[in-house]
């Protein structure tokens, strides 16, 4: 099989390395299952996702399936003496029409799968790499019917237990967190006015986002609720009806009456961060390279701005040899510093809700207060969350105006 790239993985971040890796000349070989199966998951993705998909091509297609992220309100639910007063952050007061949107996770990869099938550089095949030998000019995988594959790079898009990132003997630094995350597609009976509303309680954030009206439902939205493990196994064993009390409760009301519109899993929440993001013929993104707790919606965004890093960095520096040693150099020295001041962040918030500890509480709400009063740094905040301030990728820096909803 004759191809520059092979990308290891078909979810979202690897279906849109392959569209961007394509886009730019090189022929692509994506590899791995297809799911596109109806779930409880979404995905925000902020501004510069946003322009990158339209770059892509994608957007339009996505766009009706998507509901606009205007405001992010933050509510202290920890009970502490010192919890801070509700804070709410509008796009509007960082000069931006949204901060992104709210997809659900198998619209999102449909319409990736469709784009990508219409890519006359990429080949798309749904069986899984088995093997890999890493030399220092090339990569030469096997795939599970036994067909080889010569690439100058491999793109490993292929999650946490990344086997690519294993046969390049890549180490990573793992921790888990004592949480559960429960996950679900809500109708209800107040609009959500495209806020997304984060709780934070002292087992971590309950966060409901905004989804768009379906035929059966004016006002929707997803929840992703953080809980201990014994709360998880109460809620576990609950019927709808009874889950829908708990999370009426938890929401205080807020989006009205409650239906689960689809029951989501209870998934343990880990962390996880690569101790390199290269090697030789090798590039790490997404999952593969750094795995955090749903919280500010860092995931996918952080991997898609590891695709469009890589992507810029091939074309600009050696679009002959994708896998060219200063090329994954370059790319290793632009995406360090986006990943470590994102993973110390989220962890920061997660621990200081579940400690419990009075200077924590202290130095949260001391924090909010002064995001609340201080305009100009309430807009730093707003806009180093959707898009880092310095070294972003250049498709995703114009954040100004509204991606188009056609």
């Amino acid at each position: 099989m004759d191809a520059d790239i092979l990308i290891a993985g078909a979810g979202p971040a690897g279906l849109v390395a392959g569209l961007a890796l394509a886009r730019i000349g090189k022929r692509v070989v994506v590899a791995g299952p297809a799911d596109d199966r109806p779930s409880a998951r979404t995905v925000a993705l902020f501004d510069g996702s946003v322009r990158f998909l339209e770059a892509l091509g994608v957007w339009a297609a996505l766009a009706p399936h998507a509901a606009a992220l205007a405001t992010m309100r933050i509510v202290d639910d920890t009970g502490s003496l010192f919890a801070h007063r509700p804070a709410e952050f509008k796009a509007s007061e960082a000069s931006l029409d949204q901060f992104g949107f709210n997809i659900e996770n198998a619209d999102l990869t449909r319409a990736l799968e469709a784009a990508l099938a219409q890519e006359t550089n990429a080949r798309r095949v749904h069986d899984l790499v088995t093997d890999y030998e890493f030399n220092a000019d090339s990569c030469r995988a096997r795939l599970a019917t036994g067909e080889t594959i010569e690439v100058q790079l491999v793109v490993a898009a292929d999650g946490r237990h990344s086997p690519a990132r294993v046969a390049a003997g890549i180490a990573v630094r793992e921790w888990a967190y004592p949480q559960v995350a429960f996950t679900a597609l809500l109708d209800h009976t107040v609009a959500h006015g495209e806020a997304s509303t984060e709780f934070h309680t002292r087992e971590g954030p309950c966060t409901f986002v905004p989804l768009p009206a379906s035929a059966t439902a004016s006002h929707r939205s997803s929840l992703v609720w953080m809980m201990r493990p014994p709360h998880a196994e109460q809620l576990r064993d609950l019927s709808d009806s009874e889950l829908t009390r708990a999370i009426e409760k938890q929401s205080h009301y807020l989006l009205g009456q409650i239906t689960i519109a689809r029951r989501g899993a209870f998934i343990p929440i880990q962390g996880l961060t690569a101790r390199a993001m290269t090697a030789p013929r090798l590039a790490l993104v997404g999952e593969a390279a750094h795995v955090f707790p749903p919280i500010g919606a860092q995931g996918l965004n952080l991997g898609l701005r590891d695709v469009a890093h890589l992507a810029e960095y091939i074309e600009r520096l050696h679009p002959e040899d994708a896998g060219a040693p200063h090329v994954l150099d370059a790319y290793e020295r632009a995406r360090h510093g986006d990943v470590l001041s994102r993973q110390i962040a989220v962890d920061l918030l997660d621990r200081t809700l579940l400690a419990g500890f009075l200077p924590a509480d202290v130095m949260r709400a001391a924090g909010m207060a002064a995001l609340s009063a201080l305009a100009p740094l309430r807009r730093f905040a707003m806009r180093e969350g959707v898009m880092p301030g310095v070294g972003a990728p250049s498709v995703m820096r114009r954040i100004s105006r509204r991606a188009e909803r056609s």
